[in-house]
Parts: structure tokens; C-alpha cells; sequence
């Protein structure tokens, strides 16, 4: 990274690299074989992260967090991005989403999230609606002060199982200039709820250890009180998530890029074939140069959104370069680092080839790559639109 870094950013960041290698590094390969993290590693990783600190450091002060602007909480995603998400969700950063909540919900959900009693879901996800939000079927509908709510989420991801889910539901359907638009509203909804059930997704190739759950809502009744935010307002809360999060994963993206090129150097530095290392020949080193250069391009572009963000000036096309191109930018370095290994990079003897599954995913969650563009020329062509 060619950009300065605080003295009070540059000590967070050695002591967070310290926490990894004592207490995250040394699990990946076994958790990833597992398909899942311990509990008592789990809890072992939680307790020493909010020891040092690091546990809800993206949450303000007020609230009992770290209070880290954006700018320093996408250095330590970068920092984390690095690892298995199955091992460094257990660092969590609960969402910012739950500072909308009001009254006994304060009590109930965003402080226990803060001090690690409780985890919590994000349940958007639906298997006919993925980037397509306003597709999605499960509905709640209101009965005197509580609404049932029935449905089904999928791909919804969490490091353990979740203690309850933020579920985004259609209440209603509103008329707009553009003709009928789902009303979609958000609910704090507790784990052994009646109708509610929660099952263990299929085993991904990507990130094995950071599983994925099933929700299903048959007659689920909640309270009016158990609506996040206002009634109607879901998507501009699921939005405002999302625009960071795309971010996040550009900072993770860089993170696991700049980790992939230390061990391609290295490998290409010491493997010799034909009489001298293999960085000596032009199709091995030039693999090295583009990577080096996409990792500063993409450090760029998320520092960029992340100042932005701290401005409060950060758009959502801002938010959906810097996933585009770093996400991007990670799978070409993890392919080229898998030719620069050989053989030996398809092989679990070495972390080579998990990082290279790992990557993958990041194309594909908080929106494709594909829906990223959309964001992005939509953004361009809006001025010209009557």
C-alpha cells in the first residue's frame, strides 16, 4: 500500500496481524477440511478478539464499540480478508443496521451483538431473488399489532449459527410513477420462534468453514416492536448495508490478493527449473508485475470509497468499483498464482489452492460482478435520462 498510514493505524494493524497468527492462521487448514469452525474455537477467537479490542470495532463509541471511521475499518477488513472467514467472522463487525434500533430492541439485540452475547443474520437472499432484491416472495402480513410472516431465505452466511436474523419481508405494495412496487420491511426475528426454523445450507467450494443457513417461515408471528426502523423503509436499510459491504469485500479482496502475491514472489524467487528460478523467465514475472499492479489499483480504489464514506460523500457506484475491479482483480492473481505454483498449487499440502476456492466467491456475493457494472453505467447514464 502506497498510502500513509497513522501511527495509531499502523499499531492496530501490527497487533491485529499478531491476533491472526496466533489465533487464526494456524486453524484454516483444519476448519476448511471440516467445513466448519470448532465451537470452543469459536469462542476462543471471540473472547481474545474482544480482549484486544477488535470485536465490534466498526460500531461507535456510543453504542459500546471500537468507533473506527471507515477509512481504518477497511484497513483492518483488508487485514482480515487475508483469513478464512469461517475463523476471522468470529472478529465480528455486527452490522451497522442494528443501530436503527430503538427502544427494548436496543437491549435485546444491538447490545448483545456488541459485547458478543448474541450473533445476528442477514437474511435478504431468496433462491428467485438474489441481486434481484425486489423479486423476493416472503411476505409478512399484518393481523391486528403483529404481522405473520411466511417465506423462505437461503445463502444467508454467518461464521456460526445466528441467534436471529434481520429478515426483510414484503408488507404491502405501494404506487408509484413507474406502476406497483413492493414495500419491503425489515424484522428482528429470534431463533426458536414459533414458525420459525433455521437449517444448515449445502457445503460451499468457496470459504467452507463460514457456513451458510436455510430460513423458513411458516405463520411466523412477530410484534409490530419487532420491526426495524420503519415499516416500508427494508430496502433503503438493506441498501445502505450493502453499499459498504460491497466495499468490505473489495478491502478483503486486496487483503487475500496481497497474501497470494507474497507467495508467489517467494515461490517464483526459490523454484528453479532449466537452471534458475522460474521468476527469471517473462511468463512467471510479468504474472507478478500485473499482480502487483492490480493490488495497488484496487488499494486505491477502496481507500478512495472508504474517505469518501468518512465525507459522508461515498455513492453506491464508488462502493461498486472498488468490489468490481479488486474482486476481479483477486481472481486473476489467485489463477496466476496457482500456474506459478504448478502442480503444487492444486495440491492441500499448501494454502495455494484453498485461497484460490476462497476467491471465487467474491465475484458472486453483495452482487455480482455483473450486477456492479449495471451500478456503475447506470450511474453514468441517469443524466441523460428524461
Amino acid at each position: 500500500m502506497n498510502y500513509q498510514l497513522t501511527d495509531e493505524q499502523t499499531m492496530l494493524l501490527d497487533s491485529l496481524r499478531a491476533f491472526l497468527d496466533e489465533q487464526v492462521y494456524p486453524y484454516e487448514a483444519e476448519a476448511d477440511r471440516a467445513g466448519e469452525v470448532p465451537e470452543e474455537l469459536g469462542n476462543q477467537i471471540k473472547a481474545k478478539a474482544i480482549e484486544m479490542g477488535f470485536y465490534a470495532a466498526n460500531l461507535p463509541e456510543s453504542v459500546g464499540g471500537g468507533g473506527l471511521d471507515y477509512t481504518t475499518m477497511g484497513l483492518v477488513e483488508r487485514e482480515l480478508g487475508k483469513a478464512s472467514y469461517g475463523l476471522a467472522g468470529h472478529i465480528a463487525r455486527p452490522t451497522e443496521l442494528l443501530l436503527a434500533c430503538e427502544g427494548n430492541q436496543i437491549n435485546n439485540y444491538l447490545t448483545p451483538c456488541v459485547t458478543g452475547e448474541k450473533h445476528e443474520a442477514f437474511a435478504l437472499t431468496e433462491p428467485g431473488a438474489g441481486s434481484d432484491i425486489m423479486s423476493m416472495t416472503t411476505k409478512a402480513v399484518k393481523d391486528g399489532d403483529d404481522y405473520i410472516i411466511d417465506g423462505y431465505k437461503h445463502f444467508i452466511s454467518t461464521p456460526c449459527l445466528p441467534d436471529f436474523a434481520i429478515v426483510f419481508a414484503i408488507t404491502g405494495i405501494d404506487e408509484t410513477s413507474r406502476g406497483p412496487r413492493k414495500r419491503i420491511t425489515a424484522f428482528l426475528v429470534d431463533r426458536g420462534e414459533k414458525g420459525f426454523d433455521i437449517s444448515l445450507g449445502p457445503l460451499c467450494v468457496s470459504q467452507r468453514a463460514y457456513r451458510t443457513y436455510q430460513l423458513s417461515f411458516d405463520n411466523c408471528r412477530v410484534s409490530k416492536d419487532q420491526i426495524l426502523g420503519e415499516e416500508g423503509n427494508g430496502l433503503d436499510l438493506a441498501n445502505k448495508w450493502l453499499s459498504m459491504g460491497r466495499v468490505w469485500v473489495g478491502a478483503q479482496s486486496c487483503g487475500k490478493m496481497e497474501r497470494l502475491l507474497k507467495m508467489a514472489t517467494e515461490w517464483a524467487a526459490t523454484r528453479e527449473q532449466f537452471g534458475k528460478p522460474i521468476g527469471h523467465f517473462q511468463g512467471t514475472s510479468f504474472k507478478l508485475a500485473n499482480m502487483a499492479t492490480e493490488l495497488q489499483a484496487s488499494d486505491l480504489l477502496v481507500m478512495h470509497a472508504c474517505k469518501k464514506a468518512d465525507q459522508g460523500s461515498m455513492t453506491p457506484d464508488d462502493a461498486a468499483m472498488a468490489k468490481l475491479f479488486a474482486s476481479e482483480a483477486l481472481g486473476r492473481a489467485a489463477d496466476d498464482t496457482v500456474q506459478i505454483f504448478g502442480g503444487m498449487g492444486l495440491m492441500e499440502e499448501l494454502p495455494v489452492e484453498r485461497l484460490w476456492r476462497d476467491a471465487r466467491i467474491e465475484r458472486i456475493w453483495d452482487g455480482t460482478s455483473e450486477i456492479q457494472r449495471h451500478i456503475i453505467a447506470r450511474s453514468l447514464l441517469r443524466p441523460f435520462e428524461t
